[in-house]
């Protein structure tokens, strides 16, 4: 099942915005925001605030020259500079979250390997708060795996501030055990000619609800957006963007992709842009495209633009969700192929041009055991 629908006019430039979750009223599920969303799995997390109860920890790699992570409290100068709470979520998690984990790369700085950062989870059973601050200094550039790992019922926010001329590649990795629940809001702040390129791979989870947002602060910024997701039976996978074009002469391109399999297996697509009256020159564009590997999957995808100025370079969106390819299956069937295999080759096909976004071999190998280890699993 799948739906495709454009949303009524947009008010995305005047949203609430706040740090105070009193501000917020309580959801009810029937909110534009939250009519995919199935609140009473979210153990909480839209609920009242409340101390944390339960705990996530931190694992990096040995760190490369120029680069450090600390902790640093929440009253830090830089924590909230990049983002400032859009839903009730995103501010009981800023509120509940007592410290920050902080990682600088310094100006000028071109990292060759890349940075590994893991957050796990150490039990379903009582709530956490996060955040996370990334601070790419000017000129520098870096690969950053962020990976979410274990069992967790998580609020969190990370904060991504790009500089003038920089580049960041950000891969951001949930695969999670298949109890957590994560709802996420990942904000990123681009200077001027800053490049970031952010690829989000959602594989576990019981409920995973990530929301990216792009902020332009100078003109010639850069974001690319890239998705991968396979949800399995039971599994709701959500994921929002809102790329926020207020700077001339800025480009961004969303493209997400995801398979879904077995009973009551949902994800959402929801990718907003907004170009406001001053953003001239822009360029955007955004797809969303979901196989249904089975019955009793669904899959909803709800692309909008939202243009203020008639001075563009170009906007775009688009959206497809289907089964297999008769005619695929057909090729290759009829070279000899078994139709389970022949099937296979036909998903990985589908994801290989976004996996393949990832710099990092070892990442792109483990994904694409991962994602034969569903199709096995399902006797595809």
């Amino acid at each position: 099942m799948t739906t495709q629908a454009s949303a009524p006019p947009s008010t995305k430039s005047q949203a609430l915005r706040s740090y105070d979750v009193a501000d917020f009223p309580a959801l009810t599920g029937l909110e534009e925001d939250w009519r995919f969303t199935p609140l009473k799995r979210l153990r909480g997390l839209a609920g009242e605030p409340q101390a944390a109860t339960g705990t996530v920890r931190h694992e990096h790699d040995d760190l490369p020259e120029g680069v450090a992570v600390e902790r640093i409290s929440t009253d830090d100068r830089r924590v909230g500079s990049v983002l400032t709470p859009v839903d009730r979520v995103s501010a009981l998690a800023y509120g509940g979250a007592g410290q920050a984990l902080l990682l600088t790369v310094a100006s000028d700085v071109v990292v060759g390997a890349p940075v590994s950062l893991r957050v796990v989870g150490e039990g379903a059973e009582g709530v956490a708060f996060g955040h996370t601050f990334v601070e790419v200094g000017r000129f520098a550039e870096v690969t950053l795996v962020l990976e979410h790992v274990g069992s967790v019922t998580l609020a969190d926010n990370v904060e991504v501030s790009v500089a003038d001329g920089a580049k960041l590649t950000l891969i951001t990795v949930a695969d999670w055990a298949d109890d957590a629940v994560q709802a996420q809001h990942l904000k990123i702040k681009l200077g001027r000619d800053a490049r970031v390129t952010h690829v989000q791979v959602s594989l576990g989870g019981d409920l995973v609800r990530q929301f990216t947002s792009v902020e332009y602060t100078g003109r010639g910024g850069e974001a690319e957006l890239y998705g991968v997701y396979f949800a399995d039976s039971g599994q709701h996978l959500e994921h929002r963007q809102l790329v926020d074009h207020s700077v001339p002469d800025c480009r961004s391109y969303v493209g997400y992709r995801g398979a879904l399999q077995g009973e009551d297996a949902h994800t959402v697509w929801v990718g907003d842009v907004l170009i406001r009256a001053e953003a001239t020159g822009t360029d955007s564009y955004e797809i969303n495209r979901n196989l249904l590997l089975t019955d009793g999957a669904r899959a909803d995808s709800v692309p909008n633009l939202e243009i203020e100025t008639g001075e563009i370079a170009g906007a775009g969106h688009a959206s497809a969700t289907g089964r297999f390819d008769d005619e695929q299956l057909f090729y290759l069937m009829a070279r000899g192929i078994p139709e389970s295999e022949a099937r296979r080759l036909v998903v990985r096909g589908f994801f290989a041009e976004l996996i393949n976004k990832i710099p990092v071999e070892s990442l792109r190998e483990r994904l694409g055991d991962a994602i034969e280890a569903r199709l096995t699993k399902a006797g595809a």
